[in-house]
């Protein structure tokens, strides 16, 4: 264990749609999007931003220091809701940026947000800059792609056409990570195909980790990642897939300044839970649940896509407020 690292922070990115909507450009291999029939686009954005205002006031209400940033008009961003898929903050200062799937999520990178961070006393050493790649049809998530375990230097990473071997290894090789690569699955149209983003069946805190162990086909990967967990000493919570269907496996672990740690569930994961599961996230964290019934149906992600964790080194000047 590496005691120089933390494994989850108190301070959070979030960025407030001003559109929000279905993106089919991303559908094409996220089979958790729904159609929206019935409803336009408008009031699509309507409820998703209520949603999003009210996921902000819960986790400020729990003493979670909330940076947000408002998305703009043009270009059109559908999906900015989602950062974490595109930048990642790490404690040394440096900051990761992702090459994108989808042609329109590209846009959502914004250098400007780097000011706003600088603005409240955040350290930005170095940008690593992966998003050549997209030139190459290579992609890498973010942390959506990638589970990182910072204190043990492990990323745990289900290839798919958003998550590239070779671009792992190289993220791997410039931040000092142990790749754990793997095959994840899910059933969509009654057919076996590749789970889009790791966070979708995987999340890690502290002292426990969330997977569908049963989303992963090969034994050999499956026996790989549990293993892995194990040795590090995860109490390990394994979900269905019917649970991850329910973003059960989407979730993230933050602590507060009094040192109270929460694990950030939507609605829909903590009510298709077990008592049983409930009870061993509570054994070492509380669990916060929110409503974002609208996001998940139409963007077919969840709270943990919604918060790009921030690692960096800050001032104390000012470091304290929210």
């Amino acid at each position: 264990m590496n005691n120089n690292f933390s494994q989850i922070t108190g301070t959070i990115l979030m960025i407030r749609p001003i559109k929000f909507h279905y993106n089919s450009q991303t559908a094409i291999n996220n089979y958790y999007q729904t159609l929206p029939w019935g409803i336009n686009n408008s009031s699509i954005q309507k409820k998703a931003l209520k949603e999003f205002n009210n996921f902000v006031k819960d986790l400020k209400n729990i003493d979670i220091e909330v940076l947000v940033v408002e998305d703009t008009i043009d270009p059109p961003t559908p999906d900015s809701i989602f950062p974490n898929n595109w930048i990642s903050f790490h404690n040394d200062g440096r900051i990761a940026l992702y090459p994108m799937f989808a042609k329109n999520r590209r846009l959502e990178r914004r250098m400007d947000i780097l000011d706003k961070l600088r603005e409240k006393n955040f350290k930005i050493n170095d940008i690593i800059d992966y998003s050549k790649f997209e030139e190459k049809d290579i992609f890498l998530e973010g942390t959506g792609s990638m589970i990182l375990d910072r204190v043990e230097k492990k990323v745990y990473c289900a290839l798919s056409p958003r998550a590239d071997l070779t671009l792992l290894n190289k993220f791997c090789s410039d931040f000092q990570y142990t790749p754990i690569s793997f095959n994840a699955y899910q059933w969509s149209n009654k057919k076996r195909l590749p789970i889009y983003h790791t966070n979708v069946l995987m999340a890690i805190g502290e002292d426990f980790a969330i997977l569908c162990s049963s989303s992963i086909d090969n034994i050999e990967e499956k026996n790989k990642v549990i293993s892995e967990l194990k040795s590090d000493g995860k109490i390990i919570i394994d979900i269905t897939e019917e649970q991850v269907e329910h973003f059960a496996g989407n979730a993230l672990q933050v602590k507060n300044s009094k040192g109270d740690k929460y694990l950030i569930l939507s609605k829909t994961a903590k009510d298709i839970l077990s008592k049983d599961q409930i009870l061993s996230i509570e054994k070492t964290s509380k669990i916060l649940s929110v409503d974002i019934d609208t996001i998940q149906k139409y963007g077919g992600g969840s709270v943990r896509c919604m918060m790009a964790e921030i690692f960096l080194p800050r001032s104390k000047k000012n470091s304290k407020k929210r």
